[in-house]
């Protein structure tokens, strides 16, 4: 048999380098003579550079910059492909969840600046083209901290300029931008995720994402606040409407910063790279018997833009079976089946205690996919 293994990271457990190895062991000691091809995979969000230097031929480059709350520097590094003067920017390197103690987490103090720094660096390396993976965010800043380091300045009704934070977006009043300092002239963005938020309201960054990040109520209600003055001072100065723009609210606002103050267009994360990866050649070939993906938590939120959803899309095109295996399976109000799945295998027990799952989460991933090769040979 001839499986193609393409799962998505285990959050905080495995990377999807990780779970992709247990995957091919387990096939192999059911099946010693299967073969495996491997795509390693992101919806657009923390692993996003990984999935893009499998696919495609870029170099490391990268700059000191800051992290989430701008106060530490460290050298963030982005993908560049020189020759199709291209680059590839994970915003969660440099304004990232996981760069800071859960103690010092709080969205009301964190901004997107330190990724602005690396779009910086991109074009001065000569890059034209400038992709940004969303997602892993510690930030809800609205990207006004990304579209400073590019030429923008953000001031109060008084003049002074504002604080590239979430709490700074209450005060701002007037935007201007640098025509002859600023870097944007002839650079096309790209916002790489499959988040459908608004950038405000009950379903907007803060509200939804926000308080993951560290934010109280009291904050969430003081961050949606200042999103929506955000908008309105973004109205008024630059003529442009994109709050309700599906993906606006992505990585706090970030998605809606990328299109007012760069122009960016939207691309779906696993449509990117899974188009990246060659996924349809390999699966026309009509060679592949199976195909094996995953994620950390298979629910009912899967369909909609998840790495999942994508590669059960593929298989179906291509009439090639396709099952996942995952860290916890929690549907409700959808079937395995409605996903375009064979079966979801969970490798978490109801009687096990999730940290004992954690800490063995590759063995456990080897032993499903052991017993899902044996189930497929017989």
């Amino acid at each position: 048999m001839k499986f193609l293994i393409i799962p998505d990271k285990f959050k905080g457990s495995l990377t999807a380098q990780e779970v992709s190895a247990a995957i091919e062991a387990g096939i192999g000691k059911a099946l010693p003579d299967a073969e495996s091809i491997i795509i390693t995979a992101s919806d657009g969000g923390d692993g996003f550079l990984n999935s893009v230097a499998e696919n495609v031929n870029a170099e490391e480059a990268g700059e000191v910059t800051v992290d989430a709350l701008g106060d530490s520097t460290f050298y963030g590094s982005f993908l560049f492909d020189r020759a199709a003067e291209t680059a590839y920017i994970e915003m969660a390197v440099a304004s990232g969840m996981a760069n800071l103690p859960e103690e010092k987490r709080n969205p009301l103090h964190t901004t997107t600046l330190g990724t602005g720094i690396l779009a910086s660096t991109a074009i001065s390396h000569g890059a034209k083209k400038i992709y940004v993976g969303l997602g892993g965010s510690a930030t809800n800043d609205g990207g006004i901290g990304f579209a400073a380091a590019l030429g923008y300045s953000f001031h109060d009704c008084d003049g002074n300029e504002i604080p590239l934070t979430g709490e700074g977006l209450s005060q701002l009043a007037r935007i201007e931008y640098d025509k002859e300092g600023g870097q944007l002239e002839g650079i096309e963005f790209f916002a790489v995720n499959d988040v459908r938020n608004p950038l405000f309201g009950p379903e907007g960054a803060a509200y939804v994402y926000a308080p993951q990040k560290g934010a109280s109520p009291e904050i969430v209600a003081q961050l949606d606040k200042g999103l929506r003055n955000l908008d309105t001072v973004v109205q008024s100065e630059l003529g442009q409407s994109e709050a309700n723009t599906p993906g606006a609210g992505a990585a706090g606002g970030l998605g809606y910063g990328l299109r007012v103050f760069c122009g960016a267009e939207f691309v779906s994360g696993v449509d990117f790279i899974l188009s990246l990866s060659g996924i349809e050649e390999i699966l026309s070939s009509g060679e592949i018997d199976c195909i094996i993906t995953g994620e950390g938590k298979i629910d009912d939120q899967t369909a909609y833009g998840k790495l999942v959803d994508g590669v059960a899309k593929a298989g179906q095109r291509h009439r090639v079976p396709v099952y996942a295996i995952c860290g916890s399976l929690q549907l409700t109000d959808t079937t395995t089946q409605e996903l375009g799945l064979e079966d979801a295998i969970p490798i978490h027990s109801e009687g096990d205690d999730l940290s004992f799952t954690i800490k063995n989460a590759a063995n456990l991933v080897e032993q499903k996919a052991e017993q899902l090769a044996s189930r497929l040979a017989s």
